[in-house]
């Protein structure tokens, strides 16, 4: 088959679409026939040398695809060969097949077609299990959701007014902040303009956020802390704006709040499967009637992976950028 390999760490010009040995699911695997990929910020840190797979994932980038069941590894249950599925991945992704755990298939879920399901698992899954599974989002609350328009916070927003809460979003163009109202947020904060601490206690009447969604790391960790309302808690994702911060902790003893940070990638199988199973329960029903969506900016061929990661890197889309065979 072919996949998009990384020939050396350094800039989007080392993703090469080459030949390498198909993959064979083992025991518990089915393997996919890819449709289509989804980039993700974590596969521009791996093709800069900065977050390798985890043990036992493939070496190439790619964090989620859909496509069709195309064999089924010994003690597969449950699904067929020719099912249309959208999966979670480790890794390997951006190639025309992939092995991938049982656990971590979903179906194409009711009224997403099949390339646009590529768009779904890892966005749905870290959304879900940071803002519902671990920070607990509760209807009537208010959720801030930094970069608003991206995968992970278009996912966001529609999954928090979804469940009847209130939400405010940070985006650099008032292009994005206005994408980001149409799909139901309540607070437009234009980052580059505004301090989003103090248009979150305006529009909060001073109480500040329930939950935060952080994507950033140590930039706005001090930041993040004073947006949040008492019995706050704030859910780190990503580190965009550096891996060291320093974290008052009297203020957050004051709120009685909480800081959490988890990746979703390195999670053991079991974890992945257990997560997976919650989306499928909860998540799927709300895409079925319409409530949910995946948002895509555009999709371009796998083999010109190098050119969708330079869209990421220039920050333009509002939603994914899927790659498509």
């Amino acid at each position: 088959m072919k996949a998009i390999t990384i020939t050396e760490p350094g800039g989007p010009e080392v993703l090469t679409w080459t030949d390498v040995p198909d993959p064979v699911p083992g025991p518990g695997e089915v393997l996919v026939e890819v449709a289509a990929s989804a980039v993700n910020r974590a596969d521009l840190m791996q093709r800069q040398g900065f977050y390798e797979p985890p043990p036992g994932a493939s070496a190439y980038p790619g964090l989620e695809v859909s496509g069709r069941i195309a064999a089924l590894g010994t003690g597969v249950s449950g699904w067929s060969v020719g099912d249309e599925v959208c999966a979670l991945l480790g890794g390997g992704g951006y190639a025309e097949k992939v092995a991938v755990p049982a656990g971590q298939l979903l179906p194409v879920p009711e009224g997403v077609g099949l390339v646009d399901a590529a768009g779904l698992p890892e966005v749905v899954s870290t959304v879900w299990s940071n803002v519902f599974l671990i920070s607990h989002l509760r209807p009537g609350e208010t959720l801030l959701v930094h970069g608003g328009s991206s995968g992970i916070g278009t996912m966001a927003i529609q999954l928090a007014k979804a469940v009847g809460a209130r939400v405010a979003v940070t985006a650099g163009t008032e292009d994005k902040l206005r994408y980001c109202g149409e799909l139901g947020a309540d607070i437009l904060i234009n980052y580059r303009e505004q301090d989003f601490v103090e248009e979150l206690k305006k529009a909060t009447e001073g109480a500040g956020a329930d939950v935060i969604l952080d994507n950033m790391g140590a930039k706005y960790l001090d930041r993040n802390v004073q947006a949040l309302a008492v019995n706050g808690r704030l859910a780190i994702i990503g580190l965009q704006g550096g891996i060291k911060g320093e974290l008052n902790l009297n203020a957050l003893l004051m709120k009685r709040a909480a800081v959490t940070a988890a990746s979703l990638r390195a999670r053991p199988l079991s974890e992945k499967t257990s997560i997976v199973a919650a989306v499928r329960e909860h998540v799927w029903p709300l895409i079925a009637a319409g409530k949910v969506r995946p948002i895509i900016d555009r999709t371009l061929p796998m083999s010109e992976a190098a050119a969708a990661h330079r869209v990421l890197e220039e920050s333009g889309h509002i939603g994914k950028v899927l790659l498509t065979l």
